[in-house]
């Protein structure tokens, strides 16, 4: 078992709880009367994400090809059910969450896991370029023009199109087929005054500062703030004045509170788990297995490429959780499970 990703994910999890609570534990008091109330939910959840990729750790990977099709099916049922009434629930516009009583569920992060898995075992079997972009285009289309969610779309494109390109796909066919992916992402932003606004933010942060560029200004602030070795842990003055601080802006608070150093020190580790998962996929036993690896780690280091690159104002904000790290309990399960895979197919080599 690959021991240095194992470490690597652990460290990562431990850091998103630390800084989980270190933002939330004023607002969750606010609003909550309980400075726990979102640490709570997150343990829970780690520890949930834990025994589930315990379980896929000693679950034969080859096992999976058999459930992959329904599994992935589920899911993008999971995406329409949102929009039932009383099942869906709505948030800032979008209907992204299944409210299933107890708990919620928000489909698009389980789907990233089911997708790798689908693809890999169509991969597996010569998936025909047709077929593979019809795929993506209804799946993209569900993700981004009715649930209006264009970080899911991109990260759950681009890893299905590194996977292509990892089985062995032609470059010459991805390049034919871009026009269309192009287009596509073009009609997501246009058709969208809020993704308007933000590649103008991106452009221009210091536009509209009380306005839509409000949010990436806070976020420059926060790490201008932290200078080289940061203000301290616990000492972040931006969590409170930073949208989504729990969410996909936390790495602003790390930024901050730890400096270029902690930084440098959470992109270190994404760029060691990035390195450990694409070895585990070279010397995977199969086919199956080394789509499957490569699929995983495309998935978790695009969305962590996309999401830093965000905080540091390389891209435009998509809204997209920083994986291991941002509070959320479908995502951290979802990673959690997709780490298991990865140690069951490094067993095996």
């Amino acid at each position: 078992m690959d021991l240095p990703i194992l470490i690597t994910v652990v460290l990562l999890v431990i850091l998103g709880l630390t800084f989980v609570y270190d933002v939330s534990a004023i607002q969750a008091f606010r609003d909550f009367g309980d400075s726990y109330y979102y640490i709570r939910n997150q343990l829970i959840w780690a520890f949930a994400g834990f025994l589930t990729a315990f379980f896929f750790v000693f679950f034969d990977y080859q096992k999976l090809k058999k459930i992959s099709a329904p599994l992935f099916a589920l899911s993008a049922v999971a995406l329409l059910a949102v929009f039932i009434p009383g099942l869906g629930t709505q948030a800032g516009g979008a209907h992204r969450w299944l409210n299933l009583k107890l708990f919620t569920v928000q489909p698009t992060e389980i789907l990233k896991l089911t997708s790798v898995l689908f693809f890999a075992t169509l991969f597996d079997k010569k998936l025909s370029l047709k077929l593979f972009m019809l795929i993506i285009l209804v799946i993209s289309f569900i993700m981004g023009f009715l649930q209006k969610d264009l970080g899911s779309t991109i990260v759950f494109a681009a890893t299905a199109f590194l996977m292509y390109i990892t089985s062995g796909g032609s470059l010459w066919q991805i390049a034919v087929s871009a026009p269309i992916l192009i287009a596509g992402l073009a009609a997501l932003i246009l058709t969208s005054e809020y993704r308007r606004k933000r590649i103008f933010a991106f452009l221009d942060p210091f536009s509209d500062p009380q306005g839509f560029t409000y949010h990436i200004l806070q976020i420059l602030v926060s790490f201008g703030s932290g200078g080289i070795f940061g203000l301290g842990l616990g000492q972040s003055r931006q969590k409170f004045y930073i949208p989504e601080v729990t969410t996909d802006s936390i790495f602003a608070i790390i930024g901050e509170e730890l400096g270029i150093f902690g930084g440098i020190i959470v992109i270190s580790l994404f760029v060691a788990f990035i390195i450990r998962g694409f070895r585990i996929a070279s010397n995977a036993p199969d086919m199956f297995g080394k789509m499957l690896a490569s699929g995983i780690t495309c998935w978790i280091g695009t969305q962590a490429v996309i999401n830093l690159g965000a905080m540091v104002s390389l891209f435009p904000l998509t809204g997209v959780p920083l994986p291991f790290i941002s509070y959320g309990g479908s995502a951290l399960v979802a990673n959690l499970a997709a780490v298991g895979i990865l140690l069951n197919i490094s067993r095996k080599r």
